[in-house]
């Protein structure tokens, strides 16, 4: 715990419900409940034990906002650059100085709007991929979100969405750099979405997605598929140390090759969602609104069709299959989606396998531990699917 460049002291340990390490909330809201101040928590220290993101003992630096009582906190030695100075790969948001100036933008933009802050913000989830946090106002609570260097343009993207699919996207209230102000979306996040859901979410999005083939945003990465076979293939080849086999290495190095056949299917390029799982839809009484375009990216749309595979139950992941490739072979008729989605099941794994390095060349050291081993993991998993594939 600190304040400003004070160090008051330890607090914990303590468990919380919520196994995510990026889920802070349950976090803040014990330690103001002993401490009776305000405090946010700024970033991962430690992590002893779990896996994913999830579960073990983790350390984290807390900022409290006032001083809590004398002997509300332990005073105990801490190891010897626990709490290191300038990282140039951290997040604004934490450190306390940009945390602050994150949450004032905010108050700032939402009062000159016309819908000023009614109560105190409320931290989500912090980690080295976004700051979440939630406002609360007359009308309705905001969330604002920030997100690093290598994140696509959020504002933009739904932006672009929104002028083809007016409904689908978040109402965006305020923009600034690496920052914007989201209304709310009433309802749930659609992870066990039924097949109905599943399938209205899957035609919408496609029939925006096809609009949009001829309308790049500016700025959006490019992630055509003869860039990412180079990307994949300077990974394989490349100085980062990657924890496969040779074999591995040489099978997803041959699995590469099958890209150019992807191609042939004939899907256009567009914007891509990059992460298009359910817990990144909300639905209420209609068809569900999408949200998080962190991953956004130009290129093939086969990727959002196989991301919801892995996520959803059966029997909706068989129904948004079959709604995929009937709504791309509507909007595209001389294409081949269904060969589309077999050709790059394993492939899929060999485009995130380079995702999650640039999250691990763009992070400060500690966060390491939310992405460590997982584009190994992924290419594992790549040359694993391959035997199922069609080529």
């Amino acid at each position: 715990m600190t304040s400003g460049e004070e160090i008051l002291g330890v607090a914990g340990p303590f468990s919380v419900d919520i196994p995510w390490w990026a889920e802070v909330e349950p976090v803040v809201g014990r330690l103001e409940d002993v401490l009776g101040v305000p405090v946010a928590v700024l970033r991962l220290l430690t992590v002893e034990g779990g896996e994913g993101g999830r579960d073990g003992h983790v350390t984290y630096h807390v900022e409290a906002w006032a001083h809590p009582a004398p002997g509300t906190l332990e005073q105990r030695p801490l190891p010897q650059g626990l709490l290191n100075g300038h990282e140039p790969f951290r997040s604004a948001w934490a450190r306390a100085d940009g945390l602050q100036e994150l949450i004032d933008w905010a108050s700032r933009t939402l009062a000159a709007a016309g819908r000023p802050v009614t109560g105190p913000v409320e931290q989500r989830r912090t980690w080295n991929l976004a700051g979440l946090f939630r406002l609360p106002t007359g009308q309705g609570p905001v969330w604002l979100k920030a997100t690093p260097h290598f994140a696509a343009d959020e504002a933009s993207v739904i932006g672009a969405f929104a002028q083809v699919a007016p409904g689908l996207v978040p109402t965006v209230l305020g923009v600034g750099e690496r920052r914007v102000l989201l209304d709310h979306i009433p309802g749930e996040d659609c992870w066990g979405a039924s097949p109905e859901t599943a399938q209205a979410g899957v035609r919408r999005f496609v029939a925006a997605q096809a609009e949009l083939a001829s309308h790049r945003p500016a700025g959006l990465r490019d992630g055509r598929d003869e860039l990412l076979v180079t990307r994949v293939r300077d990974l394989l080849d490349g100085t980062v140390p990657l924890d496969i086999t040779a074999e591995e290495r040489s099978a997803a190095r041959e699995l590469t090759d099958h890209w150019h056949l992807l191609a042939k299917c004939g899907l256009p390029d567009t914007v891509v969602h990059g992460d298009f799982h359910p817990g990144n839809w909300r639905a209420h009484d209609g068809p569900p609104v999408v949200v998080d375009f962190a991953d956004a990216y130009w290129g093939n749309p086969v990727l959002d069709g196989l991301r919801l595979q892995d996520f959803l139950p059966e029997p909706a992941r068989s129904a948004a299959a079959r709604a995929w490739v009937d709504a791309w072979k509507a909007h595209a008729p001389a294409s081949d989606p269904a060969r589309a989605l077999a050709l790059a099941e394993p492939l899929a794994q060999l485009a995130y396998a380079v995702r999650y390095q640039e999250f691990l060349d763009g992070i400060e050291p500690s966060e390491r531990p939310y992405h460590e081993g997982d584009p190994a993991a992924v290419i594992r998993e790549a040359v694993r699917r391959a035997g199922n594939a069609s080529v």
